[in-house]
């Protein structure tokens, strides 16, 4: 399974869109800054998540959640 999420940053109100299989794992290694384009705007909270059954299906959405 693969999740689409949307974090907003804490510090200036951004928002990032990813996908992973790991929500959990993904949302830390964005507040330990492991991410080039987020580091900066730590910390972030999880404000939206879904569940996809492949990838295919995940990007498709990724693609729509960032428009």
């Amino acid at each position: 399974m693969f999740y689409n999420y949307v974090l907003q940053s804490k510090k200036n109100k951004n928002l990032y869109v990813g996908y992973t299989k790991d929500l959990r794992k993904r949302l830390i290694e964005h507040n330990q800054g492991l991410n080039k384009s987020t580091k900066p705007y730590r910390p972030w909270e999880l404000i939206y998540y879904e569940a996809c059954l492949n990838k295919k299906d995940t990007k498709r959405r990724e693609k729509y959640l960032k428009t």
